[in-house]
């Protein structure tokens, strides 16, 4: 089962602990009372924690794309919801390499199979 995302969702950089910072762009449909993310809720968000740090490497501090998580079946207002299956790219180094993915869905009552 592929879980909907919802805005009590945790995302994480690959490196664990950055984890990024979400907030919903739809506000009128929930699954218990938390708003549902849709695409694209997890892009360009800040991401906090990254422990990736040193000389010449650049922690993850954004998201950039998402490849892979968008529903294919379910809309709201015209845009594909999150699933728990996303997962998509960060700005740390090496670049176009460092993936964020989902840690927790925020719910696990409503998902697609």
């Amino acid at each position: 089962m592929d879980f909907i995302l919802t805005e009590n969702a945790k995302l994480v950089c690959k490196h664990e602990l950055g984890t990024v910072g979400i907030a919903p762009s739809q506000h009128f449909v929930t699954i218990n009372k938390n708003k549902i993310l849709v695409e694209p809720d997890t892009i360009s968000k800040p991401i906090a924690g990254c422990p990736n740090v040193g000389a010449s490497i650049k922690p993850c501090t954004s998201t950039l794309t998402v490849f892979q998580g968008y529903s294919d079946f379910i809309r709201i207002n015209g845009r594909r919801v999150c699933l728990a299956s996303l997962k998509g790219i960060t700005d740390g180094t090496p670049p176009g390499v460092v993936e964020y993915l989902v840690r927790n869905p925020g719910q696990t009552l409503v998902g697609v199979k």
